[in-house]
């Protein structure tokens, strides 16, 4: 037998009892009326009224049996269970007999949540009780063993009950749910309709019938019988309560809003219709309605001790998912635990997890969801939440393989978009791609999947498929002027000026007062360099508020482009000053202004204040050893460096940059950790294996490097990047030709530049093979005519080689397409020096307006104009280039033949002194023949 929602007892103070006014002690005549007018109060269940009258008629005499009694059942209607219990054991202590109050006695335990209790008290033994007492009781202690989760228990108090009466319907009831929850619908089926045949009238047993109904799909008949229920007794609020949420389900929501309206006024406190009417107004779009249904739902729930619905499902759940709702995690933790306990391995265990993911206690998410995927394994949500938890550990190897075992169970956008995510976390972005254009394609509704295919796109260099991507966006989601900002930013990414401005217009037509557009408006005005437009938009924003971080930063990146560098740092200095704990980007920017700027000093104290903000963020810590290296603090940064590769996690992407910060901070040991742990989370991370395969080599441990890039070779035959690292072993072995081979394999695979001049470069050192290698780029820049990376490179060569004719032409045509090739310029300049070509001061001087400040090529042009005869300007320059570097011999040796031929023999011996410490450079034998003329 079902009992109804005050005898479950869920809500214990919606009505407190007041005192009633003091009365004389001792009068019987009073306390006699007293009595007489709570029994009547509580034949018209008005409960709480009843219990004040009986508190009363207790003033006049406390030794009362029958008023004793009494407010026991009243407090116990009423919910008041603590107390009805306290008055029930009273009655016993004046005498009453224990038939008189035992099944309310155990109903009343029951409702304090001492079900485990029951089973030895000894005020509620069976023996000696009347049979209907017996019966009740026996139907009590079966609820009992059922919530404590013994259904085997449970069924043979029911059969206990029912050896008392076969023909009473309330054992044929109380064996119904039992039998669902073991899903033995036939069984319960043939209970609820023996029930239905001694009682034919009976709503509760209608109730019964349509539940099973229901829980088996069978919608139309559960929904024929819930309607029957009510026929029969309006009052049973479960059948109005299920009969309405299954309307909802089957989205009648009309119908559905009739049976809750009917529910508020039946039981206006119950708060299973108050979280229906949270649901209905939701779906109608009502959030300020639904936010106060759920609020409601915590109001009359939260007061209750949670030992007293610790078996109530229901209730527990309830509460639970309204402060879920409602974003009160911690509140609505301890519900759904409880419930979860009731219910092990349901989809609650989804709800927890989800709670942890938010505290943040990731660990703890993962331990639910992976006993949960133990019972229930193919849940696609489960899988999905897991594989991000991974993901959020770095363990992306792990969340690839869990997405593509929920892609077996079921081919899902959703998982395929979070896959795509995880691929591309993991570093793998062509496969990355791959998924989130198919999660895209097959639901164009994945807008955080093509969000990112349009930011892939971008960073990859395909400009056409971004633009697509986000015109599709827009065009299904014309209102949403987010969507709108990320085309306007891909179209100015894209040059695509016109575009850009329709489209951040678009979005302030939407919202006038939308800063991001603004801001973007001000970007575009940047790029066209209107500087005066866009000094005047940020000017006008930042008077509405001057301490807004994003104007501030804005102006402090135009006014670095304008060249105003000034005003650009106290912009920046003003974003990060008026940047909340939480906000870092004015933090970041700063510490990287110094760093560009070359203040170590300046990086170092801005990046301490970043710190401070975000301790424990690994880009803060990268950040700050990157500062502390500036500041040649080598100790510092690998003690930051190690400190932020604990903190990672076994995120592979952090720990691989992690590891290539160590390896500048010169910490071989520290990268190689954070190396390994990052292929312990993700053994298949490309980047890492790669990185690893160099250190390895670094560590003078050849054979592990070997067997790495072999491992590289086998996962990506077709890559090129393993027999470049093949090449890095037998060139550590001093093996040139098995390098050379391993090179020729990677250019095969990849016929890109970089492999080109590796394999040109390793050719060009081997004997006999300069010929081919001059070949290869020959035929190379034949076919790429433009490329002047390999054109510089055969230039170089010719140069090495003594052919200054070959050279020249190569550094020509390479300074004709790109006249501000430094590099270019200076070796140009180099190869006339060489070749006494009278021109070659004036391109030295053309090199030096390149980069006034290069010690090298002030060198060069110095040493063109002595060549010239133009000793004036050379010695000029050539005592500059030795102030700005007196470390390069080369340098020291031209001022000296400089000096010693405008007589200055002692400063010449000074300088070549200087220089011949260093044993080997290019004019040490020159520099040694001078030395030998001014002795």
């Amino acid at each position: 037998m079902t009992t109804s929602f005050k005898r479950h007892v869920l809500v214990a103070a919606l009505l407190i009892a007041t005192a009633g006014a003091g009365f004389a002690q001792g009068d019987t005549g009073k306390a006699a009326r007293f009595y007489e007018d709570a029994l009547q109060r509580y034949d018209r269940k008005d409960y709480a009224g009843a219990i004040i009258q009986l508190k009363n008629s207790l003033q006049q005499d406390k030794n009362q049996l029958s008023v004793h009694l009494l407010l026991g059942k009243a407090l116990l209607a009423n919910a008041e269970v603590a107390n009805a219990e306290l008055e029930f054991n009273e009655a016993l202590r004046l005498g009453v007999n224990r038939g008189e109050i035992v099944v309310q006695l155990a109903q009343a335990m029951v409702a304090q949540g001492k079900q485990a209790q029951l089973f030895d008290d000894a005020r509620l033994k069976p023996a000696g009780l009347p049979p209907g007492v017996l019966l009740k009781l026996k139907l009590v202690l079966a609820s009992a063993w059922s919530d404590v989760g013994d259904n085997r228990q449970a069924l043979q108090a029911v059969m206990d009950a029912r050896a008392v009466n076969p023909a009473d319907a309330a054992s044929w009831l109380a064996e119904v749910p039992l039998r669902v929850r073991s899903r033995q619908f036939k069984e319960a089926t043939a209970a609820a309709e023996q029930a239905l045949k001694l009682a034919p009238d009976s709503a509760e047993a209608a109730y019964q019938k349509a539940s099973i109904l229901h829980v088996q799909g069978q919608i139309a008949d559960a929904l024929q019988l819930y309607e029957r229920s009510i026929k029969l007794d309006n009052g049973n609020v479960d059948a109005h309560l299920a009969r309405a949420g299954l309307l909802l389900d089957l989205y009648r929501d009309k119908e559905a809003q009739t049976e809750i309206d009917e529910l508020r006024r039946l039981a206006p406190n119950d708060p299973r219709g108050t979280y229906l009417r949270a649901q209905v107004a939701e779906r109608a779009g009502d959030m300020p309605a639904a936010k106060a249904a759920l609020k409601r739902v915590t109001e009359l729930l939260d007061p209750v001790p949670i030992e007293y619905i610790r078996y109530r499902v229901q209730l527990l759940m309830l509460n639970g998912l309204s402060h879920y709702d409602l974003k009160e995690f911690e509140k609505a933790k301890p519900y759904l635990e409880y419930a979860a306990k009731q219910q092990p391995n349901s989809p609650l265990t989804k709800l927890l997890a989800q709670i942890a993911l938010a505290e943040p206690n990731v660990p703890r998410a993962i331990d639910l969801l992976e006993t949960y995927l133990k019972s229930r394994p193919g849940d696609g949500q489960a899988l999905l939440m897991l594989a991000s938890a991974q993901m959020s550990q770095g363990r992306h190897a792990k969340a690839t393989a869990l997405l593509q075992e929920a892609l077996q169970a079921k081919d899902s956008p959703d998982f395929r978009a979070a896959l795509g995510l995880s691929l591309m976390r993991g570093g793998k972005s062509a496969d990355a791609t791959a998924e989130l254009e198919r999660a895209y394609k097959a639901d164009p509704k994945q807008i955080q999947a093509g969000l990112v295919l349009v930011d892939m796109y971008l960073k990859a260099g395909q400009q056409a498929k971004a633009l697509q991507v986000a015109d599709s966006l827009a065009k299904a989601n014309p209102a949403n002027p987010t969507i709108l900002l990320v085309q306007a930013s891909a179209r100015l990414r894209a040059r695509d000026v016109a575009g850009a401005r329709a489209g951040y217009q678009a979005a302030l037509k939407i919202d006038p007062k939308l800063l991001p557009a603004q801001l973007g408006m001000a970007r575009l005005e940047l790029t066209t360099r209107d500087f005066a437009a866009a000094d005047n938009r940020l000017r006008t924003l930042l008077r509405s508020d001057e301490r807004n971080v994003d104007v501030l930063f804005e102006l402090a990146t135009l006014y670095e482009t304008w060249g105003k560098d000034d005003k650009a740092l106290g912009y920046l200095q003003s974003a990060a000053d008026a940047s909340s704990p939480t906000q870092t980007r004015a933090n970041y920017a700063l510490v990287a202004w110094q760093l560009r700027k070359g203040t170590p000093g300046g990086a170092l104290d801005a990046a301490k204040v970043l710190l401070s903000k975000r301790p424990d963020d690994i880009e803060a810590l990268l950040v700050y050893s990157q500062a502390q290296l500036a500041s040649a603090d080598f100790a510092g940064a690998r003690a930051t460096l190690t400190n932020a590769s604990r903190r990672a996690a076994y995120d592979a992407t952090q720990l691989e940059r992690i590891a290539r910060a160590q390896l500048d901070a010169k910490d071989l040991a520290g990268a190689a950790y954070s190396l390994d742990k990052a292929l312990q989370g993700s053994p298949n991370f490309l980047p890492a294996m790669v990185l690893m395969s160099t250190v390895e080599l670094m560590q003078n441990d050849p054979a592990k490097a070997e067997r790495r890039a072999r491992q590289v070779i086998q996962g990506w035959p077709k890559a090129a990047i393993g027999y470049g690292l093949l090449a890095d072993v037998a060139a550590s072995r001093g093996q040139q030709a098995a390098a050379v081979d391993a090179l020729r394999h990677a250019y095969e695979l990849e016929k890109t530049a970089p492999n080109l001049l590796r394999l040109f470069r390793a050719q060009s050192q081997v004997p006999e093979g300069g010929k081919a290698a001059i070949e290869l780029a020959q035929g190379w820049i034949k076919a790429h005519p433009k490329d002047t990376a390999v054109q510089k490179a055969l230039a170089d060569a010719h140069a090495r080689a003594g052919n200054f004719t070959a050279a020249r032409h190569g550094y020509e045509a390479v300074v004709a397409q790109q006249p501000g090739d430094l590099e270019a310029m200076n070796n140009l300049a180099n190869v006339l020096i060489r070749q006494k070509d009278p021109g070659a001061p004036a391109v030295a001087e053309k090199a030096l307006a390149l980069d006034p400040r290069n010690a090298v090529v002030i060198d060069t042009a110095g040493w063109a104009h002595f060549i010239a005869g133009n000793r004036d300007r050379a010695l000029q320059l050539l005592r500059d280039a030795r102030l700005r570097n007196p470390a390069n011999p080369d340098v020291r040796y031209h001022l000296a033949a400089v000096l010693a031929q405008t007589g200055r023999s002692g400063e010449a011996r000074e300088e070549l002194e200087a220089a011949l410490k260093s044993h080997s450079f290019a004019s040490a034998d020159d520099a040694r023949q001078l030395m030998s003329t001014l002795k």
